[in-house]
């Protein structure tokens, strides 16, 4: 399931990638309405794309191109479309997707191997905690890629931590596939409810969503206290996004993501569009290699990261990305202090009093950024020392003090987790600007 490309020394990979991205320039010249008219106005002709340095000075894409003129993207007619999606909209409105049959068929292989870079075995059960509806693409692309792979999927979809506990004790998963912190909640709803887990059956938890790794590639607070309760299993982090169509998993070594060099080209840039040396934050700037519908061509994310280009001991020779530091859209300006909401993540899921949180920003009347910490805890009578805790530590570590909301676990679950949502609403970004 791993191509063979990625055993082979960077030459040949970087040589591999840079055909890939010539024959990607030509199929979007020919086939795609706003990349033909971006070559016209910029006079760029895929004949003399011949280098990397040549390729880098193509403009970039970004998220405001796709919502401006998303159907311009589109490379088929609308009746070769096979699946149509949507993105999160966790940095805007949501934007249409298609996808091919061969993009399906893409979709599959990449999800197999993210199971195989994790050495997952092909006769696994696999639950998948994250939904196949909702025109959402992880469940989707994960319950393709297990299918392929040959193993056997258990569809619980993201909600009910009951259903998801039945699932376990009565089909035995070897491999549950689950957002982090949504996997938190259920085995914090096991231990409330006396519910014995049969933790030596359970193997690999494949995370997507959310880093469960700091930048050293050590377990967060978060991939901590899933370990607290479940010490035997392997956690392995990924990274994915529904423009990308792929995945990017870390392998038993923990190090960081191996990038699949037949799928995506990515570059790290900086505020200028120009690449950042290796071990430098930047931008995450992606060109989808091999899909049909709607490739996108030097589009930058908006997610920070940084490229690991140190050898791995497993044998795969493609670089790596290091967890998600932050996005550049959610970073906040609080009281002269700038922040990523993944540093409070880090922070409050390193309290273990609060069951759950929603991090809340607003704009105030001054047009600056306001911070709400809103958190839940399952001991009522201490809630005055939690709020305190809470303050003290942002303060010490983070060098603010944010206005501490303290309601029921049933209110918070209410708002993180609405029926609209295909994702646990872990920061509500209410400000007329975002930075």
């Amino acid at each position: 399931m791993i191509g063979k490309i990625e055993y082979s020394d960077r030459t040949a990979i970087e040589q591999y990638q840079l055909e890939k991205l010539i024959e990607s320039l030509y199929y979007l010249n020919k086939n795609s309405t706003y990349y033909k008219s971006l070559f016209d106005i910029h006079k760029i002709n895929p004949a003399e794309i011949k280098s990397i340095a040549a390729f880098q000075k193509i403009p970039t894409t970004s998220k405001n191109h796709l919502q401006e003129y998303n159907m311009d993207f589109l490379c088929i007619p609308t009746t070769d479309v096979a699946e149509w999606i949507t993105t999160s909209g966790t940095l805007g409105s949501p934007v249409s997707f298609a996808l091919s049959k061969n993009d399906l068929t893409r979709l599959a292989k990449n999800e197999a191997r993210s199971l195989a870079i994790t050495a997952c075995n092909s006769n696994d059960t696999i639950q998948l905690m994250v939904t196949l509806d909702k025109r959402f693409m992880a469940g989707l692309a994960y319950y393709l890629g297990a299918q392929h792979y040959g193993a056997t999927t258990i569809r619980v979809g993201s909600g009910s931590p009951g259903l998801q506990l039945d699932s376990i004790l009565r089909f035995h998963p070897q491999v549950m596939i689950a957002v982090p912190s949504f996997l938190l909640n259920v085995l914090q709803y096991a231990e409330k409810n006396n519910i014995e887990l049969p933790r030596h059956l359970v193997k690999k938890i494949i995370c997507i969503g959310e880093p469960i790794r700091d930048q050293q590639y050590q377990l967060n607070n978060l991939g901590k206290r899933i370990k607290a309760f479940w010490p035997s299993v392997e956690l392995y982090s990924t990274y994915a996004s529904t423009e990308m169509s792929t995945a990017i998993t870390e392998c038993k070594e923990g190090q960081g993501g191996h990038i699949p060099t037949e799928l995506i080209y990515i570059e790290l840039l900086d505020e200028n569009d120009q690449p950042v040396p290796d071990g430098e934050p930047g931008e995450v700037c992606i060109t989808s290699l091999g899909i049909e519908a709607m490739p996108l061509l030097r589009y930058k994310t908006g997610d920070v990261c940084v490229k690991n280009a140190t050898p791995c001991s497993c044998g795969i020779n493609s670089y790596r990305l290091s967890p998600v530091l932050g996005r550049k859209k959610q970073m906040m300006k609080y009281r002269g202090t700038t922040l990523f909401p993944e540093t409070i993540y880090e922070l409050l899921n390193g309290i273990t009093a609060i069951k759950d949180y929603i991090v809340l920003i607003e704009s105030n009347e001054i047009e600056t950024d306001d911070l709400t910490l809103i958190i839940c805890s399952d001991k009522e009578k201490d809630r005055e020392e939690l709020i305190l805790d809470v303050t003290e530590k942002c303060n010490t570590h983070l060098r603010v003090k944010p206005q501490i909301r303290l309601i029921s676990v049933p209110e918070l679950r209410k708002i993180k987790y609405p029926s609209t949502s295909r994702k646990p609403l872990k920061l509500i970004d209410k400000r007329k600007k975002n930075y």
